[in-house]
């Protein structure tokens, strides 16, 4: 069992069969709403519980999916499409150990110019 959480601790939670790898976004919004990129891994959702959740606001970035984020501190939590089962977890919000290891780059004719991917892994266009 992986646990996490915010910075503020308003969001705190726990979650089970978490996959062992990470995917990192490189996509604009994912950018904006992170700061930078957005790496994260992913459970299934009903495998997600909840120990703290007073901080929860979800934003509808598009038509087709959500985001979790504190609403007191402003760490961006998780990514779930509309219809899918799975949710993504920001891998940086997880409590360490993580033993999770990064396993491909994607959206990446959207990163931004100020950095290079040079860890060797794959890299996909979009996704």
């Amino acid at each position: 069992m992986q646990k996490g959480g915010c910075e503020c601790g308003q969001v705190r939670f726990e979650v089970r069969d978490v996959r062992e790898t990470v995917t990192v976004c490189h996509c604009s919004q994912c950018r904006r709403t992170s700061g930078h990129l957005w790496a994260s891994t992913k459970a299934p959702f009903e495998k997600l519980r909840f120990t703290a959740d007073t901080g929860l606001s979800w934003y509808a970035s598009s038509g087709f999916a959500k985001r979790g984020f504190c609403k007191f501190c402003g760490s961006s939590l998780f990514y779930r499409l509309n219809d899918e089962e799975g949710i993504a977890i920001a891998a940086g919000c997880l409590d360490t150990p993580t033993n999770l290891e990064v396993s491909k780059h994607i959206f990446v004719k959207d990163k931004a110019d100020y950095y290079d991917i040079t860890d060797g892994l794959p890299q996909i266009e979009t996704y």
